[in-house]
């Protein structure tokens, strides 16, 4: 009878040991990714035990980012230097990147546009975009990092800065962006500051993440639902949302990203249906020429930089409109603009082809070194040889982030 129920406690404490966090096991086949496909993402992660090496140095390098952001503080808006004109820290509150006090002033008011100089007064402490970034991208880093190696020390700090930020009452950020990128002597905010929360898939991704492995309590996850919940409201119910959604650039295809983002995330499917397919209409029709050239990106001070990040925009909304079965990869209007045609667009580019020469006021070649990551995800959801190659370019052992979310598995 004693070596019964030995046995039954060691075979409890072995099953116990096996079924802790190995990172995301069978779990992650329960998560509907939205910016993802998590269930490619489980065979990187077999990959990477396997010390497969086209994805071990990526894996490597995420690691060590995310022994780094371990040692950072968490980050909240109340630390900012500026109080926002509501009188309230808990608002979110950042200034105009490319405006700049007006020297023909005494006071410098009202400021002036130098479009694609970045003023250092819109950085720093005295306002909040720097520590949401660094929020944003330590979640996103760490996160990856828990789930890859199942180490729950990272998926503990991510905890942290995801309830610093947005649940904690003392510490928490307002849910709107009502003080989002103003100019000093003009406005207080802007709807186009709504693009300040672009990155918001370093945020739903790790949430969903975190969440399906038990990660937070009842507490943080009704709360943090409950925040983006008020948020999308705002974002589509307020003046500066429906000025963000009107915008014809990159602007209005960010703020899709975002709003169908959320949606997906807070379960509001047909929402973000109807969102992901009037792209075509709304934002593939009137930004995309034929040729495959974004014209008002183009036309900006840093035109191969907004050309890529407004492409990279369409990209998550056509991965993102996959899960609910709308095709943006393959639509092309009836004079053929579409999301490939804006890729082929920009291919010679990055294939050496072609010299870049538009208005570009920042490095070039940074920003084709950029651009490039496009072509990984393109590679992977289109099977394009030449998108391929270029993803196949990038400096070896490659270590983007991407290379682990976008894997392509018959080239290794």
């Amino acid at each position: 009878m004693k070596f019964r129920i030995l046995f039954i406690s060691i075979l409890v404490i072995f099953t116990f040991h096996n079924c802790k966090d190995n990172p995301a096991q069978s779990r992650s086949k329960n998560i509907n990714g939205i910016f993802v496909d998590f269930d490619d993402i489980e065979k990187v992660r077999k990959q990477i035990r396997q010390k497969n090496e086209y994805f071990l140095a990526a894996y490597n390098a995420l690691v060590d980012k995310a022994e780094i952001a371990l040692n950072e503080n968490p980050y909240s808006v109340i630390d900012k230097k500026k109080v926002p004109p509501s009188g309230d820290k808990h608002d979110y509150l950042s200034m105009g990147p490319y405006w700049w006090p007006d020297p023909s002033k005494p006071n410098g008011l009202p400021y002036i546009r130098r479009d694609g100089e970045v003023n250092p007064e819109t950085r720093g402490e005295n306002v909040d975009t720097d520590k949401k970034s660094k929020m944003l991208n330590n979640v996103e880093t760490l996160t990856w990092a828990f789930y890859f190696s199942g180490n729950n020390k990272y998926a503990q700090k991510a905890v942290e800065l995801i309830e610093t930020w947005f649940v904690n009452r003392e510490t928490k950020m307002n849910p709107n962006l009502n003080y989002a990128q103003g100019i000093p002597g003009r406005q207080e905010g802007r709807g186009i500051g709504i693009i300040d929360f672009s990155g918001i898939n370093k945020l739903i991704s790790p949430a969903q993440i975190l969440e399906s492995h038990g990660k937070f309590t009842v507490e943080i996850r009704e709360k943090l639902y409950d925040w983006f919940d008020q948020y999308l409201n705002w974002l589509i119910t307020s003046d500066y949302g429906k000025d963000e959604d009107d915008e014809r650039n990159n602007h209005g295809t960010w703020f899709d990203v975002q709003s169908a983002g959320i949606a997906l995330f807070l379960g509001k499917t047909e929402m973000a249906k109807a969102r992901l397919e009037n792209v075509k209409a709304k934002r593939i029709a009137t930004q995309i020429e034929p040729d495959g050239s974004q014209p008002l990106e183009i036309a900006r001070t840093r035109s191969l930089s907004y050309s890529s990040m407004n492409l990279r925009g369409f990209i998550h909304l056509a991965n993102m409109a996959q899960t609910v079965g709308v095709d943006l990869w393959n639509f092309e209007t009836a004079d053929g603009r579409g999301i490939r045609k804006a890729l082929d667009f920009l291919l010679p580019y990055v294939q050496n082809k072609k010299k870049w020469e538009s208005q570009q006021i920042t490095d070039l070649e940074e920003a084709l070194e950029g651009l490039k990551i496009n072509y990984i995800i393109g590679a992977v959801k289109t099977g394009n040889d030449e998108y391929l190659e270029v993803m196949q370019s990038l400096s070896k052992p490659a270590t983007e982030l991407e290379i682990l979310l976008y894997p392509m598995f018959d080239e290794q």
